[in-house]
């Protein structure tokens, strides 16, 4: 295949809520492409964006997909994208290198969390945003309310260009007011549209929808609008000029109507994507970061100029090894071509490049400047670095990805599997940077980060297929502390004589109470020599041994002060271990003495939500022993911000999904230690006295 021009080009993204149409819309865009001779449907996995075999599983995309055709002399790139929020890491990479968004939108539910999710995206990366409704021919459609909704949520600036002249089942014909023209589509049928004058029936509605569209495009545009005045009207050029510039100042947003499911409306949104959606030219140059000179330069979509490519994803296939693909924001790249990873210095040799029909490659001579493809078997570069020309020191800023709230403990079933599992996570996390790994040194556990059950459980199972190792999941352990209310002290002496030299060691502690977070000290006061100065440092060991274990459940003790004030020693028998371990029994003694207590960690949470949700927000966090400090109100959106024990947040995710039918989002962290009730606390101890008497 030949290398196509950039302004020639067209990267559009295809996202929306799950099961809102995009990965048939997709497909019937391809049909009409002559990419495929058939549709494939989702039930049978004989869609060519959903490939992978838990896609065709789950009957859900899982990753993002590129798809390639060409319409009327114009390459056009399609990214399917996961609906499903836990797979959203996808979404904005795909979104990043995009140039326009096509927001699918079911017409019989309307707008949903993923489409309020997506809207959020397109104004982080400020993309040009054509909403396309979908599932027109099913029952209980609805247009109309689906429109009112969007301009509800989005603001008047949502303003259609097309709407059914019936709905529900049989739907075939849609009015454009752009055109001011009746298509008719012949169901399954591709290349099917016939263009029609708009009957009688349809013509008062459609001059009153095409006079809005006049008015909202000359409204972006001053010389529009005088344009507007002097003629009362504009041309169907002047509307297309006009809608184009406005898609890339987001001041506009159309509304296409489809049923893709019948290819219905796609040859007309193909033509749209040609004549309205911009090309990388027209969408402008690319921030990039250089280091040498410590600024930020644009980057012209200029096949002369020195190649800066960057990757947006990884996948690891088999028999073929990783595979990057990858946006050319400059330059061109090509076979034997040879780049410089700008973020470790690594050289790669570009091997054979290639454009995507979902899984299947079709080479290519090379990629120029904005064009989307996809290259094999780089040594050392990943997602989110940037590939350029020696001597280049340019950087594509990253991908910033949802941030993983839920934490899953992890460990292999079978004993031995834990280098398995490192590198099998270390793979996975190359293709899906949006869940994250740690290991939480104080309790020796192997910690899980995802964006949801759902997301967890195909990470495991992609664990389990692609690398043979199983994992059993387990609750994150919570780090609670052990500390003090009041002062007290205790001696404590180890004598032991076993034959010969004997083992002797005194000493008086005093523990007192300190300010929270103000850790452990220890100090001396011992005077006359009673304990004498070469022993003290062992003195110091015991304590802080005996601290970092903990007495009541085997936490760490904390915010207290330690002092030795008394004691005395053997000249013989006495030694640094007999010290020590007359410290920790004094040190033990005084404890019990000092009404312990336990303290848990509390985390900072805050909620966005829809308002109609606060009141079960507020009522769940309440239940958890939250405590809530405060509301604000931002957008469509009410903000819930509290103070929650980490132990609450175990199922708070869960919980939250199931009150705000998934609506809602949050983020957490870590705050202060705060006093257990006594109740939650006595449950501690009783716990952990039966795991040491089983």
């Amino acid at each position: 295949m030949h290398a196509v021009q950039s302004d020639q080009l067209r990267n559009i993204v295809i996202a929306g809520h799950a099961g809102s149409g995009k990965t048939i819309l997709t497909e019937s865009l391809a049909l009409s492409m002559n990419v495929t001779n058939r549709l494939g449907t989702i039930e049978d996995g004989t869609t060519i964006s959903d490939y992978a075999e838990d896609e065709i599983t789950r009957q859900h995309s899982l990753n993002s997909s590129l798809v390639h055709g060409t319409w009327k002399g114009h390459k056009i790139n399609f990214i399917d994208t996961p609906g499903l929020p836990d797979f959203h890491g996808d979404v904005k990479s795909s979104m990043r290198v995009a140039d326009t968004v096509f927001l699918t939108v079911n017409t019989s539910i309307g707008v949903e969390v993923g489409t309020d999710l997506i809207w959020d995206y397109t104004r982080e990366y400020y993309k040009p945003t054509v909403f396309v409704l979908t599932k027109l021919d099913a029952d209980r459609t609805n247009y109309t309310k689906t429109v009112e909704e969007l301009q509800d949520h989005f603001g008047q600036v949502v303003t259609p260009i097309q709407f059914p002249a019936e709905e529900g089942l049989g739907h075939h014909i849609i009015i454009d007011v752009l055109l001011m023209k009746q298509l008719v589509f012949s169901p399954d049928k591709p290349g099917s549209m016939t263009v029609s004058e708009i009957p009688d029936l349809y013509k008062k509605r459609a001059e009153d929808l095409h006079f809005k569209l006049v008015e909202a495009v000359a409204e972006t545009d001053e010389e529009l609008m005088n344009r507007y005045f002097e003629v009362g009207n504009l041309t169907e050029d002047e509307l297309r000029a006009g809608i184009k510039s406005a898609l890339l100042t987001r001041t506009f947003f159309p509304v296409f109507c489809t049923s893709p499911l019948h290819l219905i409306g796609s040859e007309r949104l193909l033509n749209a994507i040609v004549n309205l959606c911009p090309s990388p030219i027209e969408r402008g140059p690319e921030h990039a970061y250089c280091s040498n000179q410590n600024n930020e330069k644009l980057l012209d979509p200029n096949p002369e100029g020195p190649t800066i490519a960057f990757i947006f994803k990884t996948m690891s296939e088999p028999r073929v090894g990783e595979v990057s693909y990858l946006r050319v924001y400059s330059g061109h790249i090509e076979t034997g071509h040879e780049l410089i990873d700008a973020q470790t210095g690594q050289l790669e040799k570009i091997g054979q490049v290639y454009t995507m029909e979902g899984q299947k490659k079709i080479p290519v001579e090379k990629l120029l400047a904005g064009d989307i493809g996809m290259v094999v078997k780089l040594k050392d570069s990943h997602t989110n670095d940037t590939l350029a020309d020696k001597g280049t020191d340019c950087r594509i800023s990253p991908i910033i990805f949802p941030e993983p709230l839920l934490a899953t403990a992890i460990e292999p079933v079978a004993q031995g599997d834990e280098e398995k599992i490192s590198s099998g996570l270390f793979h996975l996390h190359e293709e899906d940077p949006s869940f994250s790994i740690e290991h939480d040194t104080e309790f020796n556990q192997t910690i899980l980060k995802t964006l949801g059950e759902t997301h967890l459980d195909a990470i495991l199972n992609r664990l389990e297929k692609k690398f043979s190792v199983s994992v059993k999941t387990s609750p994150v352990k919570i780090p609670y502390r052990e500390t003090i209310r009041i002062t007290a002290n205790a001696q404590g002496k180890y004598k032991k004589q076993s034959g010969g030299r004997g083992q002797y060691g005194d000493v008086w502690v005093r523990i007192e109470p300190t300010e929270r977070n103000s850790g452990f000290s220890f100090s001396s006061e011992v005077v006359g020599g009673v304990v004498p100065t070469r022993y003290l440092p062992a003195v110091e060991k015991g304590l802080r041994e005996t601290v970092a274990t903990g007495v009541l459940c085997g936490y760490p003790v904390v915010d207290l002060k330690t002092v030795v004030y008394d004691g005395s020693h053997h000249p013989v028998d006495s030694s640094e271990f007999a010290f020590k371990i007359a410290a920790s029994m004094a040190f033990k003694a005084a404890f019990d003495k000092a009404k312990p207590l336990l303290l848990e960690p509390y985390y900072t949470l805050s909620v966005q939500s829809p308002e109609q949700y606060t009141g079960e927000i507020v009522g769940e966090i309440s239940s958890k022993r939250g405590k809530i400090i405060g509301m604000d109100a931002d957008s469509r959106f009410q903000i819930v911000k509290a103070h929650i024990p980490q132990s609450s947040l175990r199922d708070f995710h869960m919980q939250l999904v199931r009150l705000t039918q998934g609506r809602a989002r949050y983020s957490c962290s870590f705050s202060h230690y705060e006093e257990m009730p006594q109740d939650v606390a006595n449950q501690i101890v009783t716990s952990k006295e039966e795991k040491e008497s089983a």
